[in-house]
């Protein structure tokens, strides 16, 4: 299996982003959308990055249109929402497929190190988050239902 800092995304400008460069970080990745029940998650998984973030940890966003299309814009008019909305200021990628044969990589490495319930790789649903250690080790799933300040204690141990 490929490491996740092997892996390249492209940022919601546009830009390729190596998820090397988190390397030594905790991360928060989670599958978003602006469109969904849980879309006011936004707002802890910022108040995470915002208290976490000069210790190491960094909420990573990957907009995804698979669920009930709930993410039917485009970048810009994602990112915009995203700043207007929640001043989310944690990175944020381009929108991407977590299921399927059009899987973005990172994607497939972390359902395949952490598999949901009853050993399933298949997301669910928007907001599903992956805790990665600052090996690049993936330690934790966590459902959309679960809260980001659910998972602060979770974090502080990483830290």
């Amino acid at each position: 299996m490929t490491g996740i800092y092997d892996i390249d995304a492209k940022a919601i400008d546009g830009s390729t982003v190596s998820i090397g460069d988190y390397r030594d970080k905790v991360l928060l990745i989670v599958n978003t959308a602006s469109k969904c029940g849980f879309t006011p998650q936004y707002e802890g998984l910022e108040a995470l990055q915002k208290q976490y973030a000069g210790k190491g940890f960094s909420v990573l966003g990957f907009p995804c249109n698979q669920f009930g299309a709930q993410e039917p814009g485009d970048e810009a008019e994602i990112a915009n929402f995203c700043k207007l909305s929640y001043d989310v200021d944690f990175p944020m990628f381009a929108k991407v497929d977590v299921n399927g044969d059009n899987a973005h990589p990172l994607f497939k490495a972390l359902k395949k190190a952490v598999p949901g319930f009853l050993g399933s790789e298949s997301i669910k649903w928007n907001f599903t988050k992956f805790l990665v250690d600052r090996r690049g080790e993936v330690v934790e799933r966590f459902a959309p239902t679960t809260k980001p300040e659910a998972i602060a204690s979770d974090i502080e141990k990483l830290l």
